[in-house]
């Protein structure tokens, strides 16, 4: 089933308008999306999922800004995307903190990096410092402000990740695989912080993952992608009510909609 663009094109958060990228690499040519549509509302949670290769991270580094597309435009918050966002956090799949910075230290560097938070960081240090605490806090992480990266586990680490995206307030959360290099029950553990993170704040989240589970609990909408060069082949509306309880994993409904989407990628690989 081809996704249907949303009609209410006024408000959207994010908007992919016939949107193709092609890497040009020496003398090799590599498209990486081609004629790509896409709107997400605001506050909405989309996850998109298929195969390895297919384009999902470039998605999320043309919404960012961090990539031009070859052909379309990218549009968010109404307006085209020209460079890099401030309005946009980024979590990765490595957490990536530095080394020689404290837990507490790594949440604030974005703060010290975009405006006009890095303007007035030094006059408004102490009220920053307290609004780190107090997310480090909501994630379980009160207590170790002061512990350098290398002192956290895993999941420590991921959590931190979470508070650094977040720190300067961006209406836009862009994931890449953010617990995939986490063990089962960690990895749980933070989809439910995920998800009362992303309602308290009330941002728009995107969500790339090869964990069906992962999308289909957190999200609202789950996009399928093809083979590369990506295009988005489906749309599933997930319609559970919010909050949602690792327990509803196993009902009925839920594997319904898993065993749909698995299906339909399967036929993704089929046509590899």
């Amino acid at each position: 089933m081809a996704p249907e663009t949303k009609t209410d094109l006024s408000a959207l958060a994010v908007e992919f308008r016939d949107v193709s990228l092609t890497y040009v690499a020496r003398d090799r040519c590599t498209v990486a999306l081609e004629n790509v549509h896409l709107a997400v509302r605001p506050s909405e949670f989309v996850a998109i999922v298929g195969p390895s290769g297919c384009g999902k991270t470039t998605f999320l580094k043309l919404t960012s800004g961090l990539l031009r597309p070859s052909g379309g435009e990218v549009w968010v918050e109404g307006r085209p995307v020209r460079g890099p966002l401030k309005i946009v956090g980024m979590a990765f799949q490595n957490p990536t903190l530095l080394p020689w910075r404290t837990t507490l230290e790594n949440v604030l560097l974005p703060l010290e990096i975009v405006q006009p938070h890095r303007q007035q960081y030094r006059r408004g240090r102490a009220a920053y410092r307290a609004k780190a605490l107090e997310l480090l806090r909501s994630v379980g992480l009160d207590g170790f402000a002061d512990r350098h990266p290398w002192q956290l586990s895993g999941g420590m680490q991921q959590r931190a990740s979470l508070c650094r995206a977040l720190i300067h307030e961006p209406d836009i959360l862009l994931l890449d695989e953010p617990f995939g290099a986490l063990d089962a029950f960690t990895r749980e553990e933070l989809w439910l912080v995920l998800q009362r993170l992303a309602a308290d704040r009330g941002c728009t989240v995107i969500l790339v993952t090869h964990d069906l589970r992962e999308a289909i609990f957190l999200a609202d909408t789950v996009y399928v992608m093809s083979r590369r060069p990506g295009k988005l082949v489906a749309q599933w509306e997930v319609g559970f009510p919010r909050p949602r309880e690792l327990a509803d994993c196993f009902t009925e409904g839920f594997l319904e909609l898993f065993q749909g989407i698995r299906s339909q990628i399967g036929e993704v690989r089929e046509a590899l």
